[in-house]
């Protein structure tokens, strides 16, 4: 191979981060438009093969043989008929490719505006390339945390650089009353990415429930390797998050785990959502439970399951009445959304009497249970959570 054309194709390839090969089929196609530019003609598909040892090249006419005159005259210059075929290949039929050599004479150049197309062909195919691969490389990142530099604010939209790329957070993605300046490093989640002639479109979140599991990933090792398992989350971003948990091993709490001696891992946590604050409870198979567990701080006196409709009924003490339901219904919203129940709330006096709670119920998402159409429980005592 040439030795000067060995060098820049190492040196493209290590700054582009695209293959030998493809630029090899970068040169070809520019060799290709260059020579349909300068001695081409009608009707012709035209094929180049270079050879980087030899520096030489062979031009081909290339069509596949069809029986169907109506694909010819759609198509012609990539078309042909078996009839046609057959007098440059004897037994040529339908779906075989004819190569017809017509490689110019020794000596042949090309003239300044063709290579000036071969030149911007080039450019072209390169710039596909490293969009092609931009897009490859944060598409496989989607759903993943990065850490990028607010780049531009334009309204209330913010433009992230993420190094090779820039990502797009959105108000509706963004934490609620957070602000951003020029220069302030964030970590973001990579929610969307879409291919755009300019590059990858990519849509950043902060908002997304996922911010908050991604986080504490990083911070508790349980987490990461798999000891403590992430089962739910339910957030109101810049406000509150609910996550339930459980233990995969024997021996290990996942509530301690998630909280951290003095509260360091979950801190940490919190201080990258801008001090929303998150309650960490104990997730459990048994729906009754659960639901008792994901109102904490309030305690529970009964729960009664209608499986078909999927709502629960949750009887607290009048005193604890508010504190079931939240401040708006946050707590109890928090709650239906994490379990994947419909939640009424019922303050219970001691005698006995029921007092209704109004606006607390909301329409969660969540999976479906093999427990009986009615049961009741008494409440598990409140689990950790942490503000």
């Amino acid at each position: 191979m040439n030795e000067q054309l060995e060098q820049a194709l190492d040196q493209i390839a290590e700054e582009k981060g695209i293959s030998r090969e493809d630029l090899i089929s970068m040169i070809e196609a520019s060799l290709a438009a260059a020579f349909r530019k300068d001695y081409g003609e009608k009707n012709q598909n035209i094929v180049v093969e270079f050879s980087p040892e030899t520096m030489g090249t062979k031009v081909f006419d290339v069509k596949t043989v069809v029986e169907n005159a109506t694909e010819v005259e759609e198509d012609p210059q990539k078309f042909i008929l078996v009839e046609d075929a057959k007098k440059l290949k004897k037994g040529a039929k339908a779906g075989d490719e004819i190569r017809t050599d017509i490689t110019p004479k020794t000596g042949t150049s090309y003239g300044r505006i063709a290579a000036q197309t071969a030149k911007q062909v080039i450019i072209q195919k390169l710039r596909e390339a490293e969009r092609n691969l931009q897009f490859s490389d944060f598409k496989s990142k989607e759903r993943t945390l990065q850490n990028g530099i607010v780049q531009r604010v334009e309204g209330d939209t913010v433009l992230v650089d993420l190094g090779k790329a820039a990502g797009v957070l959105f108000p509706s993605e963004q934490i609620r009353g957070e602000k951003y300046t020029i220069g302030q490093r964030v970590k973001v989640l990579i929610l969307h990415v879409e291919p755009a002639t300019k590059g990858p479109k990519i849509t950043l979140s902060r908002s997304h429930p996922d911010m908050v599991r991604k986080l504490f990933e990083l911070e508790v090792p349980e987490i990461y390797n798999g000891s403590v398992e992430m089962k739910a989350v339910a957030r109101e971003a810049g406000s509150r998050s609910k996550i339930a948990v459980i233990s995969t091993q024997d021996g290990i709490d996942p509530i301690g785990s998630c909280v951290g001696q003095r509260g360091s891992r979950v801190q940490t946590v919190m201080a990258e959502l801008g001090g929303e604050k998150i309650d960490i409870i104990e997730y459990s198979d048994d729906p009754v439970k659960f639901i008792a567990n994901a109102l904490s701080p309030a305690k529970i006196i009964n729960v009664q399951l209608d499986e078909a409709a999927k709502e629960a009924k949750v009887g607290v003490l009048e005193d604890q009445l508010s504190l079931a339901i939240g401040k708006a219904g946050q707590n109890v919203r928090l709650a239906a959304r994490l379990t994947g129940w419909k939640i009424d709330i019922n303050g219970e006096k001691i005698g006995g009497e029921e007092v209704p709670a109004e606006g607390v119920t909301d329409q969660p998402v969540g999976e479906s249970t093999d427990k009986p159409a009615e049961e009741t429980s008494e409440a598990p005592k409140e689990e950790a959570a942490a503000e």
